[in-house]
């Protein structure tokens, strides 16, 4: 082993490591020798796990990342794995995935039958505060690319009083969403919302302070928006939205460029069960799994109104869609768009 190292860049942990001579996941796989992050406590050296390296699976590009636990068996974990060069390998992973926190860990690298450093080397994590994120690409959105089986589901009209139930649902089924909210109810639903959605890993976008029509942009249209942006940062401790949905969807050319201009991506949908409607629960539930497609961007409502419908739908929503191979994703993530930490 030339060199390795485990450092904390946003929410992710990076590893990286460069050999001597090039090797390949594959070939270390056939010759039963591991290439593992073993990770400790940091005082008593008390061993959390190990992950291991594995060649892809039947079908796929690139290799993985296995966790294993004590003698139990491994199990994939997800991960961004990546090559540079045949001597070299990069992987980044969130601390949750194989049950960490946020707290210091010592590590070292399990190289055949040697370890690299030859003590375990410590590293100090830190809990992240997301502060904002970066638009990029076309200002006017309706959905993502289709060359991943992604789908995204965004809400509307919160916070309300029952956006607190939404967010169970949520975190029982380990789904992120974005949610669109309205400025002057921002902070008046629940203790902690906002701060709850993004410690979840959901997104905060702006739907104006009161949802008012701002199509025709301008003034009015600029001070409704830049209010809405005011009131998450304070709500949330800091966190600036880049995200922006007009109210019914009524935007214009003028009012795309404005929002722009303030540091959004306007954001639109291409599913839409019209919830707000009340047509009744199978009714939503229907329209979102048979309008799924790679890259779709749901629009449902958490706030506005009664959403016991929409409220009692997500779930076999998430378990269709899941079944289906979908992964769900913030509108961030769909985009492709950076997220600013500190």
């Amino acid at each position: 082993m030339h060199s390795a190292s485990l450092t904390q860049h946003g929410q992710q942990l990076s590893w990286r490591i460069k050999a001597d001579q090039p090797f390949s996941p594959a070939a270390l796989a056939r010759e039963q020798v591991p290439l593992c992050l073993l990770l400790e406590r940091p005082r008593s050296a008390v061993p959390i796990g190990r992950l291991c390296v594995a060649p892809p699976r039947r079908g796929r590009r690139g290799p993985r990342l296995v966790y294993i636990r004590g003698s139990g068996p491994g199990r994939g974990i997800a991960a961004t794995v990546s090559r540079d060069s045949t001597r070299e390998l990069g992987a980044s992973f969130l601390p949750a995935s194989v049950g960490l926190r946020y707290r210091s860990l010592r590590w070292q690298v399990l190289a055949g039958a040697s370890r690299f450093p030859a003590a375990p080397a410590l590293v100090r994590l830190h809990t992240p505060q997301l502060v904002g994120c970066t638009p990029r690409g076309p200002p006017f959105v309706s959905s993502g690319p289709s060359n991943r089986h992604v789908i995204a589901l965004t809400f509307d009209d919160g916070p309300w009083p029952d956006t607190p139930q939404f967010l169970d649902v949520l975190e029982r089924e380990h789904v992120q969403a974005t949610f669109f909210q309205i400025g002057e109810q921002v902070g008046g639903y629940g203790r902690g919302v906002e701060r709850r959605m993004l410690a979840d890993g959901d997104m905060i976008g702006d739907h104006t302070w009161n949802h008012a029509n701002v199509s025709g942009a301008g003034p009015f249209a600029a001070g409704e928006i830049s209010q809405t942006a005011a009131a998450i940062r304070r709500a949330t401790g800091g966190f600036t939205p880049c995200l922006f949905r007009a109210p019914g969807g009524g935007v214009s050319g003028a009012l795309i460029s404005q929002a722009r201009s303030l540091g959004f991506t306007t954001i639109q949908w291409d599913v839409d069960p019209r919830d707000w409607s009340r047509p009744g629960t199978g009714a939503i539930y229907q329209t979102v799994v048979s309008g799924a497609h790679n890259g779709a961007i749901v629009i449902q409502h958490d706030g506005g109104g009664d959403r016991s419908q929409t409220l009692d739908a997500l779930p076999h929503e998430i378990a269709t869609l899941r079944h289906e191979g979908y992964h769900f994703v913030t509108i961030t993530d769909l985009l492709g768009q950076q997220l600013i930490y500190r």
